[in-house]
């Protein structure tokens, strides 16, 4: 008898509340390593287009030279992306001025707004997928536990069903209940060690964005006028 105790012997006496909470936990779980998998790759190959971005940037002769290469190389990243905001943002107040609610104000005012909505659009997309992870670090040992409770009650209920309460009987039942909360442990920490990492990354991420969204803005509205204006930054910004 004892022999037959395990996750094997569990999983074929649960009932449908039991194999649900399993499900929804392997649902968890594969949704958890997914967001872990897709993000950490993407996160890589957007540190490294940045770093390459910004290499050109600070080598580049002028804002032209930087509006040359994101016309040849759209921007894909949240460094490049913040310039082409700011060059498409120049190029529209140079074209249309203040016509309408949205470019009201200074350049420099219209110039500050792109700016700013360029990193609201970074912070967006970097927190793609945080919340799943919070939420699945934070209910699925609970769910777990969940799952424990059932599974204990009904092996009870069984054991007293047969009149055998000695220990030897009630020891296995319980601590294959328990497999239960283990699990969700199991799906639980990844999301939440993955949840930390992520939101530290992006909060490193987007301080080294707002301190380039000060030089960009620096640059455009007083450090570059001529090369600014040949990128399209009204005359006199």
């Amino acid at each position: 008898m004892q022999a037959s105790l395990g996750f094997g012997h569990f999983l074929a006496q649960a009932d449908g509340v039991a194999r649900g909470i399993l499900l929804l936990l392997l649902v968890m779980s594969i949704a958890t390593w997914y967001l872990i998998v897709t993000k950490s790759v993407r996160n890589m190959l957007s540190r490294k287009r940045g770093r390459h971005f910004l290499q050109l940037f600070w080598e580049s002769s002028g804002f032209d030279a930087v509006a040359e290469h994101l016309r040849k190389e759209p921007p894909d990243e949240p460094f490049s992306k913040l310039v082409g905001h700011g060059l498409k943002a120049a190029e529209q107040y140079n074209t249309r001025g203040a016509q309408r609610l949205v470019e009201v104000g200074s350049a420099e005012d219209f110039l500050t707004r792109s700016l700013r909505r360029a990193i609201d659009e970074a912070n967006a997309s970097a927190e793609t997928g945080l919340t799943v992870l919070a939420s699945v670090g934070s209910s699925a040992p609970f769910i777990g536990l969940f799952g424990t409770v059932w599974g204990i009650y009904h092996a009870l209920l069984a054991i007293g069903m047969s009149g055998q309460g000695t220990l030897d009987k009630v020891a296995g039942p319980v601590g294959e209940a328990l497999i239960m909360t283990a699990i969700g442990l199991a799906v639980a920490i990844p999301a939440v060690l993955a949840y930390n990492a992520f939101t530290r990354r992006n909060r490193v991420v987007l301080a080294e964005l707002d301190g380039f969204a000060h030089d960009v803005f620096t640059f455009m509205s007083t450090g570059h006028r001529e090369a600014a204006n040949a990128s399209g930054l009204p005359k006199g910004a």
